[in-house]
């Protein structure tokens, strides 16, 4: 599924969960704002409107950047998944706009998805905290 296609799902899913009426928000973030921080748990996942996002883990006493989110990316939606901490930092690169995608609404989605899906994500989630978990030890 490409970004776009996400987007115009997520949209129609917000309407159609709320009757119709759109319930998502917009957080508004300056450059160099924690959006949420590695080990806390996750309470919302996250696509960039406009601005982008720097994800980072921490190795020993040192900042290692896994990537940067451009606009229209998603981040944040692995701890909401399988409810373990956050696997890392996001920071706001310069200045950023994220739509707030709640749990309820990531859990309304997985629960309308069929069984063979849904254990796919939750296999692929755990694949990458391994990988990450490994290169943590590094």
């Amino acid at each position: 599924m490409d970004r776009n296609s996400l987007l115009t799902e997520l949209a129609a899913a917000d309407r159609q969960s709320q009757g119709g009426k759109k319930v998502l928000d917009r957080r508004v973030y300056a450059a160099g704002a924690v959006i949420f921080q590695e080990g806390r748990p996750g309470s919302d996942a996250f696509i960039v409107e406009s601005g982008a996002v720097e994800i980072s883990r921490t190795s020993g006493d040192r900042k290692v950047v896994l990537g940067t989110i451009p606009a229209k990316g998603i981040f944040g939606e692995m701890a909401l998944i399988d409810d373990k901490p956050r696997l890392a930092t996001a920071t706001a690169v310069g200045p950023t706009v994220c739509i707030v995608i709640p749990k309820a609404q990531i859990n309304e989605m997985m629960a309308a998805s069929p069984p063979f899906i849904r254990a796919v994500v939750k296999i692929l989630i755990a694949n990458i905290r391994s990988m990450a978990e490994t290169m943590n030890q590094e």
